[in-house]
């Protein structure tokens, strides 16, 4: 049977550019939409935002099979080979492409650093469904990096945002954060989700069987992502109606770091799995596990560092709109690839 994007995944680029011109409108129609969203606000936190960053982790979290976690480390060439790609060499990669192409904007670098630091947990089972991997490999992964996410997030941003700028002796970056304000957006919207997901999967194979869980619960709080998203997207560009002009090229230069990321890591991961002699389909699941970032994390984090007006949460806004088309991209390169592979 072949395998295809559902479709609200399939135009995921063409619902955020809508939510993007949305949100322009109703912020250019209703200029007192600023100090209404303010108004909702304890402290820094906004609370209407804040709800739909958590409901936006809830779902891929509430996938996540933790109990395959003990049979990743069974192969344990292919475990190191994931973890060197996704918490070394992707991080590294994007802080050396947010150097290169944004280091007059610091801004934006720290928002294209902190999409390397978060590793995908949502999308990485579509692409590999697509490219014909090994789902389970991927299933497993997904569980690894979520555990890696929650426990070593908050000292990546530290490390890669406070102290190798200044080390490198990046003139114009002047960005510091606090890690104790890194380790509570983490414990907030990626800790709160990911015990919610832990404990309803747990409960719900429990009581109503893994089948249903499988076909019936995850299907029905799937879209739930792609909703509290739009509308986080709907809410920031409401607030951004007099940069309008100064949008598109924005855009652009963000997007091209990420377009060389992407392409960067995929070939990267393939070739050296390749070289290995690692079988195509765990190759497959590998390589879009290492490919692909949480985006939704590293909105969230950006929000509740420097808050819903920052470019850094701008950044973090475009990177699903160029992911898409760019794996999908992927996605066919691999079965071309596929086709030749150990011939």
């Amino acid at each position: 049977m072949k395998l295809k994007l559902k479709f609200l995944d399939r135009y995921l680029t063409l619902w955020i550019f809508l939510a993007m011109a949305v949100g322009i409108g109703l912020g250019v129609l209703f200029p007192q939409i600023s100090s209404l969203v303010n108004g909702l606000s304890i402290g820094t936190t906004n609370i209407p935002l804040a709800i739909g960053l958590i409901l936006m982790m809830y779902p891929p979290l509430a996938k996540v099979d933790y109990s395959l976690l003990p049979m990743a480390f069974k192969d344990k060439k292919v475990i190191t080979i994931s973890l060197l790609l996704n918490w070394i060499i992707g991080p590294i990669l994007m802080f050396i492409l947010a150097i290169v192409f944004l280091r007059n904007e610091p801004d934006y670098m720290t928002g294209l650093i902190l999409i390397g630091l978060a590793r995908c947990i949502a999308m990485v089972i579509v692409w590999n469904d697509l490219a014909k991997g090994n789902r389970e490999y991927a299933a497993f992964l997904i569980a690894l990096n979520s555990i890696f996410q929650v426990f070593s997030y908050s000292f990546l941003v530290w490390l890669f945002i406070n102290i190798l700028p200044s080390e490198l002796g990046l003139a114009n970056y002047n960005v510091q954060v606090s890690i104790g304000e890194v380790t509570e957006s983490v414990f907030i919207y990626l800790g709160i989700p990911f015990l919610a997901g832990y404990l309803s999967r747990k409960f719900f194979i429990q009581t109503k069987g893994l089948q249903w869980y499988t076909r019936k619960f995850v299907p029905a709080i799937s879209p739930i992502t792609l909703y509290a998203l739009l509308f986080t997207i709907v809410l920031m560009f409401s607030l951004k109606g007099d940069k309008i002009l100064q949008l598109p090229s924005d855009v652009l230069k963000i997007a091209v770091p990420l377009v060389l990321y992407f392409v960067i890591m995929f070939f990267f991961s393939f070739f050296i799995n390749g070289r290995l002699k690692v079988p195509y389909e765990k190759n497959v699941a590998i390589a879009f596990t290492a490919t692909g970032n949480n985006f939704e994390l590293a909105i969230a984090v950006s929000i509740a560092l420097f808050g819903i007006h920052s470019p850094q949460a701008f950044v973090g806004v475009i990177g699903p709109l160029v992911e898409v088309p760019v794996l999908i991209l992927l996605v066919r390169t691999s079965l071309w690839l596929k086709a030749r592979y150990n011939s």
